[in-house]
């Protein structure tokens, strides 16, 4: 049996991922959490073969649950669910040590065929995503701002642009709020931006966020 851990914030749409793998025979879901912290304590005491992880989630985000689960656990292995198709997210979702990247309008059939493939030891994008990933490689000439941003500092603006402040984003992190604010001020350098709501606005004009994210 393939152990499961299921982790978004949106209980209906956690609750409709849990269904659809309890169908399958060779699945065992083992848990169903709300946080990316939760996802880090459980796997503290458990050992889940795969995690299916929600990107976008208030705390501490996919991106930066994923880091500090595969540091935890090294053996489980995540699968990331995003409604974000744009990169930076899922190039730096994969950099941070993720085997696979869905987009929440994934069919069923393909959620079931990424996690058979990922515990097989291989990794699974969706197609689209691989496609745009290939190609901001290869385009030297890529227009979004956000692809020159670290692992780190796209975390933190992810956290901004939820507006979550910059004491409890450290705290989240475990780093000081100084340290925050170097990469926060690094990032409006990088950016050519001189507010946290003109960081909000560019995330939205290149698709990082949604204005309901």
């Amino acid at each position: 049996m393939i152990k499961i851990l299921v982790v978004d914030d949106h209980d209906l749409v956690r609750t409709g991922i849990v269904r659809i793998l309890k169908d399958v025979k060779d699945f065992n879901v083992i848990a169903a959490v709300g946080s990316g912290e939760e996802a880090v304590e459980y796997c503290r005491k458990h050992s889940p073969d795969i995690i299916l992880m929600d990107v976008s989630m208030p705390g501490i985000g996919g991106l930066e649950a994923t880091r500090k689960v595969k540091r935890i656990c090294d053996s489980a292995k995540v699968i990331c669910l995003s409604m974000h198709k744009e990169n930076p997210i899922p190039y730096k979702i994969m950099q941070a040590g993720a085997h696979g990247f869905l987009t929440k309008d994934a069919g069923q059939s393909e959620m079931i065929n990424a996690v058979y493939k990922v515990h097989s030891g291989q990794k699974y994008i969706s197609p689209e995503i691989a496609q745009q990933i290939a190609i901001g490689q290869l385009d030297i000439n890529n227009d979004n701002p956000f692809e020159q941003l670290s692992e780190r500092e796209l975390e933190i603006t992810m956290m901004l642009t939820r507006g979550i402040k910059v004491t409890d984003i450290a705290g989240k992190l475990s780093i000081s709020a100084k340290t925050v604010n170097t990469y926060r001020y690094r990032m409006f350098e990088k950016l050519h931006i001189n507010s946290d709501v003109e960081l909000t606005h560019l995330a939205l004009r290149h698709k990082l966020i949604t204005s309901d994210a």
